[in-house]
């Protein structure tokens, strides 16, 4: 067990864990963040993506220890309990289909944009 230092949604976190551990669960289970989700766990289907320094990146694959720079989760996107541009826009579009990817998909689209 090792002590990382994350920074996540503009806010420090130390969290006591195994330095192999992938993000998504130390998001999911430590910080108690719920945006990204378990689907594959392969990196793959994209329902753990999450956004590190402006990039896309599946977080059921990426050991914790190898993680630097701001991460950003779905969570991350609202300010003061106003929804980003692309939440809203993915609401008044009517994209949400079963709702359990489009975390990750509205992840992947805010990285691109």
């Amino acid at each position: 067990m090792s002590v990382v230092t994350l920074r996540v949604n503009g806010a420090t976190h130390e969290v006591d864990i195994d330095p192999s551990t992938p993000l998504l669960y130390v998001l999911r289970n430590d910080l108690e963040l719920r945006g990204p989700r378990f689907g594959c766990g392969l990196g793959q289907c994209g329902t753990c993506t999450v956004i590190i320094d402006g990039v896309a990146m599946r977080s059921c694959s990426i050991p914790t220890s190898q993680v630097s720079g701001e991460i950003t989760t779905l969570e991350g996107l609202s300010q003061n309990g106003t929804l980003d541009a692309l939440q809203q826009a993915w609401i008044d579009e009517q994209v949400p289909q079963c709702g359990y990817c489009q975390n990750g998909q509205i992840m992947t689209a805010k990285a691109l944009l």
